[in-house]
């Protein structure tokens, strides 16, 4: 096991050690970028195989493996953004960094199975709390993998722009 905070330390490129294999989960939205930007430090300072993943989620009322051309689309879009991103941080070593992209009916369903399937040691995505139902939420994805995922979770809270906490009715 990779210890997170030796990922973030300077380490000489001979004692990288074993690859450090990680899931990031992508939506498009405004978190992605700094998302990324921390993959970068880590991928910087380690042997670092990143798996990009974007789930197109697909609502119960239709088959599993329905067409939906306008979200693979959407979804094939972010993946490359990501992908271009994401190259900066193994210098450019194209086959350190790979893209999934998944239909599921739950994306985090998607993005724990992602992860035993490529043996990752962690997942990493990010949040802004929301209000569902008038209360602020971490959403049904994040709680998903923070309960399932068999390996260490990196979870990137996206502040307000404003600094301040509105939803949580605190300055």
């Amino acid at each position: 096991m990779v210890n997170l905070r030796q990922a973030f330390r300077h380490t000489p490129p001979e004692k990288t050690g074993t690859p450090y294999r990680l899931v990031v989960y992508v939506t498009g939205g405004p978190e992605d970028s700094r998302l990324l930007e921390i993959v970068e430090k880590i991928g910087q300072r380690q042997n670092t195989f990143i798996t990009i993943a974007y789930v197109v989620e697909v609502q119960q009322s239709m088959p599993l493996d329905a067409e939906l051309p306008a979200e693979i689309e959407r979804g094939e879009t972010v993946l490359h953004g990501a992908e271009v991103l994401a190259n900066r941080c193994v210098g450019g070593r194209r086959d350190h960094i790979s893209t999934e992209l998944l239909q599921a009916r739950s994306a985090g369903a998607a993005i724990v199975d992602e992860a035993i399937d490529s043996d990752a040691d962690a997942i990493m995505l990010s949040f802004s709390i929301r209000k569902k139902h008038g209360r602020p939420t971490i959403g049904d994805t994040v709680e998903y993998v923070l309960r399932n995922a068999p390996c260490e979770v990196i979870v990137i809270r996206q502040g307000k722009p404003n600094g301040r906490s509105d939803e949580l009715g605190t300055p």
